[in-house]
């Protein structure tokens, strides 16, 4: 694991409530016993940002690649892609769990793009951790320069800490976490029960 990611850490962020996880059975077999399987089972990730899918109601599985895109319109992905499991929604990419590297894959249908998002589980969930806690905790003061001044620090201190470790999740500026990361900074995704979403939508 790149980050020491816990329950007991995220839970104390967000609460028991918000942290969604999947079962064991949603998983292939093959991919069950993977590290990035068992963080998404034992550790979870906090709703908001990041949406983790529903396994299937009548298989209890999760969707694997080759379910919900044609891999063949894919290029340079690798020949077993079709049978990761997707385990969760990016923006509009499918996103999924490749059991042997342990690295993160986002896939968009309409693009016919796939791009490595994170190198483990565990800094997907170190993103999407950091990135809801700015959401949820950032306050604007009324000076609307100032302010977005300092979110727009607070995203690009995220984007180096991150980097330092993993640097796939922002490594430019056309992946999806980088996309995410401009739309916090303009001041959007802010919900309306958060200190920023008070301040800016009333």
């Amino acid at each position: 694991m790149l980050f020491d990611v816990t329950r007991s850490d995220l839970a104390e962020i967000f609460g028991e409530d918000r942290l969604a996880t999947l079962p064991a059975a949603a998983f292939p077999p093959a991919a069950a016993d993977a590290e990035g399987a068992r963080l998404l089972q034992a550790v979870g990730v906090p709703t908001g940002t990041f949406w983790l899918r529903e396994p299937d109601e009548d298989s209890g599985r999760l969707p694997l690649v080759q379910d919900v895109v044609d891999v063949e319109d894919f290029e340079d992905v690798s020949e077993d892609a079709g049978a990761w499991p997707v385990f969760g929604w990016l923006l509009n990419a499918h996103v999924a769990l490749d059991p042997g590297s342990g690295k993160v894959h986002a896939f968009d249908a309409d693009e016919e793009t796939v791009q490595e998002l994170h190198t483990d589980v565990s800094s997907l969930i170190q993103v999407t951790v950091r990135l809801q806690r700015l959401l949820e905790e950032f306050a604007f003061s009324g000076d609307e320069e100032a302010d977005f001044e300092r979110l727009e620090g607070e995203v690009e201190r995220i984007r180096h800490e991150t980097g330092s470790i993993d640097p796939i999740p922002f490594q430019d500026d056309e992946t999806l976490w980088s996309v995410v990361g401009e739309e916090i900074a303009a001041g959007q995704r802010f919900e309306g029960d958060s200190p920023g979403g008070r301040s800016l939508h009333g």
